[in-house]
């Protein structure tokens, strides 16, 4: 007798813990906006700038500043600004913008990040500063991902070696 009715409970248990899980929701397609210049971990909320080039291919600025001495000698500083592949991940899509002056990665911009729910911000505020800081370092696209954010550092990473590729570097 004491068996069925420590059987029954069980279930009963286990149906109210099996009806009362709550799914992930559907992920959001809206962009973060975030920018990753203060590495502050903070999100404006805000909507993502547009890009320059509606096809997402790379949009340079080509701003050429001479700066010479008294040698004659003049040498040119470009500024490109290029917008990587949006790769949709399991939580939703990334997408990066890459800012270069002479070859070097000066600027990250996250255009699109995972933005369903809460957690999907908590992640991005974590990982994304981080993130920014090794491609920084790296100045390359071979970088660490962040341990708790799998997801967004391998959207994170392939759109950032896109825009590179696209850049020529």
């Amino acid at each position: 007798m004491k068996r069925a009715i420590l059987t029954i409970v069980g279930t009963v248990a286990g149906l109210v813990l099996l009806l009362s899980f709550k799914t992930h929701s559907a992920p959001s397609t809206a962009s973060a906006g975030a920018t990753l210049g203060t590495g502050s971990g903070t999100d404006s909320g805000g909507a993502a700038p547009a890009p320059s080039d509606s096809s997402g291919a790379s949009a340079g600025t080509g701003s050429g500043t001479k700066t010479g001495g008294g040698s004659g000698r003049t040498s040119k500083s470009t500024t490109r600004t290029v917008t990587g592949s949006t790769i949709d991940t399991r939580w939703g899509p990334v997408q990066v913008q890459v800012t270069l002056k002479d070859g070097k990665i000066t600027k990250v911009q996250a255009l699109q990040l995972p933005s369903g729910n809460r957690r999907d911000l908590e992640i991005n505020n974590f990982a994304v500063p981080q993130l920014y800081q090794e491609t920084l370092s790296a100045q390359s696209a071979q970088i660490d991902a962040v341990s708790g954010a799998t997801y967004t550092s391998q959207g994170y990473i392939q759109s950032l070696q896109s825009a590179l590729d696209k850049a020529g570097k």
